[in-house]
């Protein structure tokens, strides 16, 4: 069988769909990949262009009709969540805008459940790829505004200023894991086609896990950042338990974040 998959070209996503891509011995499937920002990702779902993507966990509310949860393959954990930065200092500026990195991000929600929780007033949303996000930024062509990504592990060399984890504070509110990212599989596939791209994304994760280096030729020629270090930290960071099951405490933290969508 013949799949369309979505996944982005940052380590975590590349560490994990590595050998699904490269192709799995006596896989039922074949694979036609597409490797774009999430943002362009949670488009292309919304629109039924996939048959199996790599998601912004918040879009799952506006396409669960067509679209299956896997239980596997997302980016759910602590510690690592998107981050607000500045450019200029240390104070956030209710009066400048924010820039994020896509309206449909779990980093524009994550920021937005910040930003209401903290009872500021109202903001100025701008919206940007990750990359221009952070590039802007360092610019100081925007004063403040949410990275995610590689980007997390940068900011300090690059002369930015914390103005808030996101995440941290996701975590402090809610009890709950910082629910990322997750994969989707057209319903439409039926149900043991789903558990066999779930099988497939499991034996995947565990060809990687078995390897002696973490950062391979094919993630660092997609990644956006030629830091083999940073490559590394990301896939540390963002590649866990949660990638392999999304478990009890992965689906609380799903179900939380799908209630704030809903609103």
């Amino acid at each position: 069988m013949r799949l369309t998959l979505g996944i982005s070209t940052c380590p975590n996503d590349t560490y994990i769909y590595e050998a699904l891509v490269q192709g799995l011995e006596n896989s039922p499937f074949e694979w036609d990949v597409h490797f774009a920002d999430v943002q362009t990702l949670n488009e292309m779902v919304s629109r039924g262009e996939l048959d199996v993507a790599k998601v912004s966990a918040q879009v799952y509310p506006k396409i669960e009709a067509e679209y299956a949860c896997l239980s596997c393959g997302g980016a759910i954990g602590y510690g690592c969540g998107p981050l607000l930065l500045s450019s200029v200092g240390n104070v956030f500026c209710p009066e400048k805008p924010v820039v994020l990195p896509g309206a449909d991000t779990t980093a524009a929600l994550l920021f937005k459940f910040w930003h209401k929780k903290t009872g500021l007033s109202e903001q100025k949303i701008e919206y940007a790829l990750f990359d221009q996000v952070y590039r802007s930024l360092r610019s100081k062509e925007a004063v403040q505004g949410v990275v995610i990504h590689e980007h997390r592990f940068t900011w300090k060399r690059d002369g930015l200023y914390l103005l808030q984890d996101l995440g941290a504070f996701w975590e402090e509110n809610t009890g709950t894991p910082i629910p990322l990212g997750i994969a989707v599989a057209k319903k439409s596939l039926g149900v043991n086609t789903v558990f066999q791209i779930e099988d497939e994304i499991r034996k995947s994760l565990n060809i990687a896990r078995k390897r002696e280096k973490l950062v391979t030729p094919f993630i660092d020629k997609l990644a956006q950042i030629d830091d083999p270090n940073v490559m590394e930290a990301h896939i540390r960071m963002f590649v866990n338990d949660f990638s392999e099951e999304v478990g009890e405490k992965g689906r609380a933290s799903l179900r939380y974040l799908w209630t704030l969508v809903k609103g």
